[in-house]
Order: C-alpha cells, then sequence, then structure tokens
C-alpha cells in the first residue's frame, strides 16, 4: 500500500467512525439484535464489522444510550438493543449537530468549486 493509500485509509476510518455511531444510534430507534443491525446498516451502505459493531455497542451501553436484554428467538438467546430515553435525546441532539457540520462542510464545498474566495481574496480554507 503507497503511503497516499494508507494516509486515505487512515482519514476515511476516521471519518467513518463517528458516522457509524450516528448511524447506529438511529437504527436502534427500532429494536435490532447485533446481526440484523448489521444487515440494516449493509442495506443502507454502511457496512460494520462484528469487531466493530459489538464493542461500539458495549459502549454506547455502558454510556446510557442503549437498553438491551436478552431473549430466546429461533432457539437461541440473543441480546436486543434500542435507544434508552438518555439515547433518544442524545441521537436528537447529535443529529442537529451532524446536519450543521453537514450544511457548512457542504456550503464550503460548493463555494469553493464556485471559485469564491475568502476574507485573504484567496480561495483557500
Amino acid at each position: 500500500m503507497t503511503l497516499a493509500e494508507n494516509l486515505f485509509e487512515n482519514l476515511r476510518l476516521e471519518l467513518r467512525r463517528g458516522c457509524l455511531t450516528l448511524a447506529v444510534l438511529a437504527q436502534l430507534r427500532q429494536e435490532y439484535y447485533g446481526y440484523t443491525l448489521r444487515k440494516a446498516l449493509a442495506a443502507h451502505g454502511l457496512d460494520i464489522d462484528e469487531s466493530t459493531l459489538y464493542p461500539l455497542l458495549r459502549r454506547l451501553e455502558a454510556q446510557g444510550m442503549l437498553a438491551s436484554e436478552w431473549r430466546e428467538e429461533e432457539k437461541r438467546n440473543k441480546r436486543f438493543y434500542r435507544l434508552s430515553s438518555d439515547g433518544e435525546k442524545m441521537f436528537a441532539l447529535l443529529l442537529e449537530e451532524w446536519q450543521a457540520i453537514n450544511a457548512s462542510i457542504d456550503a464550503t464545498i460548493r463555494n469553493n468549486a464556485s471559485g469564491a474566495t475568502n476574507a485573504s481574496g484567496d480561495n483557500t480554507l
């Protein structure tokens, strides 16, 4: 892997990390167990490895964002997750923040693409 490819991969993973947290919270407004949560996220174009998903679920639960319970389904015990009431509040706050950041980034990209200039008179960030 070249230096540029390695750098891109590291930056891509950093970008995805925060986005995946928001996506998991969004999906868990409805109850899922791990495997079906992975499938639901993948159906929306967000593939996530088990080695990433399960530690994220445990961390979010430890932070009080998720509630979970073990239940038997299809003759197997499965842990079902959903947003807690605190998780619902945090999701709303994070979603608002993400939308504001996204709008700012979109505006920055559009302005620079159209040749708009900054206060210094050039088009650099």
